[in-house]
């Protein structure tokens, strides 16, 4: 169902208030060919209702011809500001970014962030934008999960359907996903409530069994049959199984590079408003899949760059891949139980 404006321009608000915006601040909102237009008007009235000075910077897509999906996440090659010294320096000058064009894995984005703007993605459609807003315990619940990953050595995930992978831990810090941006130099994306971190170079090893209903992005795909990849020294040796492996496999393979098979970022979700389902409820083209990624209690893991933690890894490949039922543990103990997360918050309507 639609979301009206008011209510958007309420989310907006409410967000903006979180990432402490200020009346008098610079904000610069970052659009492509691809931006919602509803999304977009909402934001200007937003920012402009609470003082701020607005900018809105357009700029053409790029990769087009290269990627296999319209899926803003699908290629991450060069992007529309490589190069492009006079919106860089418009995007520096900024106090805070509204991304709704989608600036990833780029060293113009790390090159922005250090000057101490502040960047907010935000791409989803509008009403699931309005269901996950975030909230200021959405920020507690998660840097309290970042905080337990940074003092671990390894993480371990197993799995009833046959997942079984060890992670060394300690080479890169733990990321809190919650959806807004409050202090200088941060990045997040509204929606999300997960938390992640890559495992050490070459450490990851073991099995990890992509099970029926499993998702697979940006695919946008409910696996259908089961597949199994064995991982060793960080990276996806075999990927084994019917269709859906072969379908993986073939995708992988076109991007004709062999970092595209490094075990990326590793977590879990742990947002409550985010549901399995729903991307059963899109059109593809409509969602990156963001409730895929953040629903509680999933083990989330990425096949690609490290770049974005300060690795030297890149690659134009990026797929995400929430899985159900796991059991994940750090230094030995549970954090998530088949697929519950243990952290005495629990599930929220």
């Amino acid at each position: 169902m639609p979301i009206s404006d008011y209510e958007m321009v309420k989310a907006w608000q409410q967000v903006l208030t979180l990432s402490k915006l200020q009346a008098g601040q610079t904000v610069t909102v970052l659009t492509s060919a691809a931006t919602h237009p509803q999304t977009l008007a909402t934001a200007l009235i937003a920012t402009q209702s609470m003082g701020a000075v607005v900018n809105r910077l357009d700029l053409p897509p790029v990769n087009g011809e290269r990627a296999l999906s319209r899926d803003s996440l699908a290629y991450l090659g060069t992007t529309p500001l490589t190069g492009n010294k006079a919106a860089i320096a418009a995007l520096k000058e900024s106090d805070l970014v509204l991304d709704l064009m989608t600036l990833l894995f780029s060293p113009e984005q790390h090159e922005i962030l250090a000057t101490g703007t502040k960047i907010l993605l935000a791409v989803e459609p509008p009403e699931v934008l309005a269901r996950l807003v975030p909230t200021e315990a959405d920020r507690q619940r998660v840097k309290a999960a970042a905080a337990r990953i940074g003092t671990a050595r390894e993480m371990s995930v197993v799995s009833e359907a046959g997942t079984d992978l060890r992670c060394p831990l300690g080479e890169f810090p733990a990321i809190s996903e919650y959806g807004f941006v409050d202090e200088p130099g941060r990045w997040d994306h509204w929606p999300s409530g997960f938390v992640l971190t890559w495992p050490n170079e070459g450490g990851a090893n073991g099995k990890i069994v992509i099970d029926v209903g499993d998702i697979l992005l940006p695919q946008k795909l409910y696996v259908r049959s089961a597949i199994e990849l064995t991982v060793e020294n960080g990276y996806a040796t075999r990927i084994d199984g019917g269709v859906d492996a072969e379908l993986l496999r073939e995708y992988v393979a076109s991007f004709r590079d062999p970092e595209a098979y490094a075990i990326s970022h590793i977590g879990w979700g742990l947002q409550p408003r985010a549901h399995w389902t729903t991307l059963g409820l899109y059109d593809r083209e409509a969602t990156i899949g963001m409730d895929a990624r953040a629903y509680e209690g999933n083990f989330l893991f990425s096949l690609g760059p490290n770049n974005e933690a300060g690795g030297n890894r890149t690659t134009t490949c990026h797929i995400d891949i929430p899985l159900r039922g796991c059991t994940v543990r750090l230094d030995g103990e549970d954090v998530v139980r088949q697929g519950k997360v243990l952290d005495g918050a629990g599930s929220q309507a």
